[in-house]
């Protein structure tokens, strides 16, 4: 069994501390994200484990419990999100200086090809847009190079409550712009050669549109294949049918729940509420089965 930790939340970055207390107990509860009544019970013993995948924006706080998971015997990688996106959209992200120097250290200590670098979502706009992300894109693959060998990307998808948030930028003078056939194959052509310059291989997460003919395949985040060649683990596991259509991911099982970011990135897939983020992170109980408090 593969647990990710997380899609739904930065757990690394804001819940370092439930993490090790869940993985001490042996187990944790998930309840359903579209009916809170059912609830899983998630072992968390390394017998049961195959692998752990941490999303994360900032591994810093995991960082020195990584020697307690290898003691006990768990596998493990991370999807490490590095933008340098301007605040009006990654309002709290970490400064790419600060994310730059944990992301070398976290390599130095656990090696390159266990930290994928992901520069996503993409947003086109007149604030990012092709010129901004070739120009931020080499900024951060030259000082990666040497440190990971992958590079996973993606575009927004402007889901209704995204395009709300986008939406109430206007005001700002920000205005969001459509990814096309005139502008996808400058921006991804480069991005590609900046990737080779770098030695770091780049794949595409989620991509509705095939990108293969852009010299960018289709990829996993969750990659059974990418398992295998790192960890020598051959696990029989089919797509995940919970995520997307367009998703390539395997299957796993997520430790948690949604409305906990406090990033507030305007993005954010898994946010209802900025507000409602804040206030469920301030209930939150290091030492709960649940990351969150379970209302039914």
């Amino acid at each position: 069994m593969i647990i990710s930790a997380s899609r739904r939340t930065d757990i690394p970055a804001f819940y370092t501390d439930w993490f090790m207390s869940r993985i001490r107990a042996g187990f944790c509860t998930v309840p359903n994200p579209f009916n809170p009544n059912q609830i899983s019970n998630i072992s968390l013993k390394p017998e049961n484990v195959d692998l752990f995948v941490f999303w994360t924006r900032n591994p810093k706080p995991l960082i020195p419990h990584l020697k307690e998971l290898d003691a006990r015997g768990y596998s493990y990688y991370f999807l490490y999100t590095l933008m340098d996106n301007p605040r009006i959209l990654d309002p709290k992200a970490p400064s790419p200086e600060i994310s730059l120097d944990t992301f070398r250290k976290l390599s130095d200590l656990i090696g390159p090809e266990k930290v994928i670098w992901r520069y996503d979502p993409i947003v086109l706009s007149n604030v990012t847009d092709i010129e901004f992300h070739k120009q931020r894109f080499e900024f951060i693959a030259d000082r990666l190079r040497g440190h990971t060998f992958r590079c996973i990307i993606s575009f927004v998808d402007i889901y209704r409550k995204i395009e709300g948030r986008l939406k109430r930028l206007n005001d700002t003078g920000f205005v969001l712009y459509e990814l096309n056939d005139s502008n996808l194959p400058d921006l991804l052509s480069s991005l590609v050669k900046i990737a080779e310059n770098n030695a770091i291989e780049i794949k595409s997460c989620a991509s509705k549109k095939d990108l293969t003919g852009f010299g960018v395949p289709a990829g996993k985040c969750i990659d059974d294949i990418y398992i295998s060649k790192i960890f020598g683990k051959n696990l029989d596991l089919k797509k995940d049918p919970s995520q997307r259509k367009s998703c390539n991911c395997v299957s796993s099982k997520d430790m948690g729940m949604y409305d906990s970011c406090i990033y507030g990135c305007r993005y954010c897939y898994a946010a209802t509420s900025f507000e409602k983020a804040k206030i469920n992170h301030k209930k939150h109980d290091p030492d709960s089965q649940s990351l969150l408090p379970v209302t039914t």
